[in-house]
């Protein structure tokens, strides 16, 4: 406890109240010295003056001992309370939208893939270009939401990486049933060689031949 603080805290709250001295030691019933060793902080008022000095300054017997307005106090800790909420108000709101925008992003990359591979044809590069941009907007969308949902660096690595093994398996398994189920070409062959009335497409797990290709006795089938 400072007593020169609260000293100063009674001289002020006494100004305030536009009272001498003497008049505050008259209606306390002490002596004009008493009032004055009280605001200089040599001597501190014992507990029932201090009930009274509370009641006649209409403050707090907290406030006296501490020498300072508890309000302007809480008005500053609402204030920096009031700023701290803004502010992860803010955070909140910029973690939504991102959240938003990765979820926009996954439909979008979804939607992409599957219109391409329903659109072009498979002998036609364009689809597996656009299934490949498909893919990739939906692992950035995946990426983007792990981060909005605060997932540590390395599970957003593997995230990441086991989104990509997940489309790669999945543009595989497709290839393989239009070549096996519907007799057609594979979309993500890495080569193209041609023959007299064959083409050979080329895929990282097996090679397929087209045979007789744009004619009624086309062939397709996985090279044994």
């Amino acid at each position: 406890m400072d007593q020169k603080k609260t000293g100063q805290f009674l001289k002020t709250l006494r100004k305030e109240k536009q009272i001498t001295q003497e008049a505050l030691a008259e209606i306390l019933h002490v002596s004009n010295r008493t009032v004055s060793r009280w605001e200089t902080g040599s001597n501190m008022p014992d507990i029932s003056l201090l009930v009274e000095l509370a009641e006649f300054y209409q403050v707090s017997i907290t406030e006296i001992i501490d020498g300072e307005r508890k309000s302007e106090k809480m008005n500053q800790e609402t204030k920096m309370t009031a700023m701290k909420m803004a502010e992860y108000s803010k955070q909140e709101l910029a973690v939504e939208k991102r959240k938003i925008i990765s979820v926009l992003l996954m439909i979008f990359g979804v939607f992409v893939m599957i219109s391409a591979l329903a659109v072009f044809p498979n002998e036609s590069s364009w689809g597996s270009i656009y299934a490949t941009i498909g893919g990739a907007g939906l692992t950035v969308g995946v990426y983007l939401w792990m981060r909005s949902a605060l997932v540590k660096m390395g599970w957003r690595i593997l995230g990441v990486a086991g989104c990509i093994v997940a489309l790669f398996g999945f543009f595989t398994v497709s290839d393989y049933i239009a070549v096996t189920q519907f007799h057609q070409v594979p979309r993500f062959s890495y080569e193209k060689s041609y023959g007299e009335n064959v083409v050979e497409h080329r895929t990282l797990f097996y090679t397929v031949i087209q045979r007789n290709p744009g004619t009624a006795d086309e062939r397709v089938e996985i090279e044994r």
